[in-house]
């Protein structure tokens, strides 16, 4: 808000006095806040910190400890300060006192070698300080209406963090409580290097006011929340101390965030945004992003030197049909369920829903771990959590984050196989779900769709035509491995009537039941069909 002792030296009107610096040149940059004019010795306690000091130095002591004294004085109250006119006391230089106690407080000491009117610095400076506050104020109100405009638009907490970097040119970081990274936006910068051990750093820098910066860090920290319930903190890495605009942009771009939050209950947690976001790229790219482990040891899961397994749970409510709103709303209460699992378990991973019909879920276990031990207790818990019944399905174990594609794409595909096979397993693997699984891997082939349509479809266009049930019939055939009591009991009919719906059901198809190729081919397109209503 202030300009600095170099750019009030700067000004034409000391210019023209042939400043030079003599002493305190690390100390240019201390802001000033006002300009006095004064010529006795013991003017600092009528000072309050901030002035750039003007002096003759006709009023100074002789004594070499009187002029250390008096430095030591203006440096004491913060004088940002001390310029002297070498024209009536000293001619050419000031004594060697002053200049050593300037030096030792980093206060500057500027000397003119030419008369000056002070009247006119004090006037040159103070409109310098008049118009650097006019400017402060214009850059804060045009910074509230760029967050109010925000506030109002329902901007996503990326959006915020990258307005905050371009105003203030800083990175800055969105962190939970907890010290998980949930945005952040680089301002150029290396994010790898900005984001690497967060946690650890984090948690070593504590402020006790809402607002506050922290100099060690070099960190500006504002506590995000609303309604007396914070959840987070808005970091700007801030070398040197931060100007007040950029306390404003925190503060106003962490009451965003805090509105934002308010809105969007009924929506996508922010952590299940952002853990989203890390495994769609997981997912669809071969290569993943270099920064991509490092973000993600930001959110407390390691990545490297680690057991990796993709999991998809998918809900047994949702259907093509389904909605999509209600379709999302199920998997978005899943999803936090499934989190909430993996933290009672004490799980590192990363959970969110990346497509319609299941969240997905990357474990990170450590090296030595019992796999198969920490996914029954894992599943058990999604279990207990969920809402609804649901399928628990794991891909391979992998040791490098270039396989963490296909061990989330087997586990999908698993998820698909068994949401339709009998059994109650905790959670599946791929060589659970056997033929339903190597169909559901095929489900896209074109022949394979052509083949099931060939096999049923005079079946489905009766069963379309005349409201019939002979697809559910023939299926009850098929489960029950050509046993046709144990078919008619499972379809709820006398074994006389099912008899005569089998009967039907080969003359429509023009096969016969008795042949085992034959019932292997139906209930092969069977399968095939109830994966495209999956």
């Amino acid at each position: 808000m202030y300009p600095t002792v170099a750019e009030a030296v700067a000004l034409p009107v000391i210019r023209r006095g042939r400043p030079r610096v003599v002493a305190g040149s690390d100390g240019m940059q201390r802001p000033v806040r006002w300009v006095h004019a004064a010529e006795v010795a013991d003017i600092a306690h009528l000072l309050r910190g901030g002035e750039l000091v003007l002096t003759t130095g006709i009023a100074l002591p002789e004594e070499e400890t009187a002029l250390t004294a008096y430095v030591d004085d203006l440096a004491a109250v913060g004088a940002a300060g001390l310029v002297v006119e070498l024209v009536r006391r000293w001619s050419d230089h000031v004594p060697d006192a002053l200049v050593a106690a300037a030096e030792r407080h980093r206060l500057p000491l500027i000397t003119l070698a030419r008369e000056t009117q002070f009247v006119s610095v004090t006037e040159a400076v103070v409109a310098l300080i008049v118009d650097a506050q006019l400017a402060e104020l214009r850059a804060a109100e045009q910074v509230h209406e760029t967050f109010t405009a925000l506030t109002v638009a329902g901007a996503e907490p990326a959006e915020v963090l990258r307005e905050v970097a371009r105003i203030s040119g800083l990175p800055v970081v969105l962190e939970t409580l907890g010290h998980d990274v949930l945005a952040y936006d680089a301002a150029g910068q290396d994010p790898i290097e900005l984001l690497t051990d967060w946690g650890q750093r984090s948690r070593s820098v504590a402020v006790s006011q809402r607002t506050a910066y922290d100099e060690e860090a070099g960190w500006l920290i504002t506590a995000v929340g609303a309604q007396g319930a914070d959840w987070g903190r808005l970091v700007l890495l801030s070398p040197a101390p931060p100007p007040h605009r950029h306390v404003v942009v925190a503060e106003r771009a962490a009451s965003a965030l805090a509105v934002h939050r308010l809105v969007a209950r009924d929506r996508e947690s922010l952590e299940r945004q952002t853990h989203r976001m890390l495994l769609a790229q997981l997912l669809g790219q071969a290569l993943p992003p270099a920064d991509l482990t490092t973000r993600a040891a930001a959110l407390g899961v390691a990545l490297e030197r680690r057991k990796l397994v993709g999991v998809a749970i998918r809900p047994g409510s949702i259907t093509p049909r389904a909605p999509a709103l209600a379709t999302q709303e199920v998997l978005r209460d899943l999803a936090e369920a499934t989190a909430l699992a993996a933290r009672r378990v004490s799980v590192p991973a990363l959970v969110g829903v990346v497509d319609d019909t299941s969240v997905r879920a990357l474990l990170s276990l450590p090296a030595q771990a019992e796999v198969d031990a920490i996914l029954r207790r894992l599943a058990r818990e999604v279990h207990r959590s969920a809402a609804s019944a649901v399928v628990v399905a794991v891909g391979t174990t992998v040791s490098q984050v270039s396989d963490v594609r296909r061990s989330l794409g087997e586990a999908a595909h698993v998820a698909g196989a068994a949401l339709r096979s009998p059994g109650a397993k905790v959670y599946h693997r791929l060589d659970d779900v056997r033929l339903r699984g190597l169909l559901h891997l095929l489900r896209e082939d074109e022949r394979v769709r052509a083949f099931a349509h060939r096999e049923l479809g005079p079946l489905l266009a009766r069963d379309d035509s005349q409201g019939s049930r002979l697809m559910e019939l023939l299926r009850c055939f098929c489960e029950q491995g050509g046993n046709k009591s144990a078919a008619a009991g499972a379809a709820h009919l006398s074994r006389t009537a099912y008899y005569q719906q089998l009967s039907r059901i080969a003359q429509v198809l023009g096969v016969s039941l008795e042949d085992p190729e034959s019932m292997l081919s139906l209930y092969v397109a069977l399968l095939v069909h109830e994966l495209d209503d999956a």
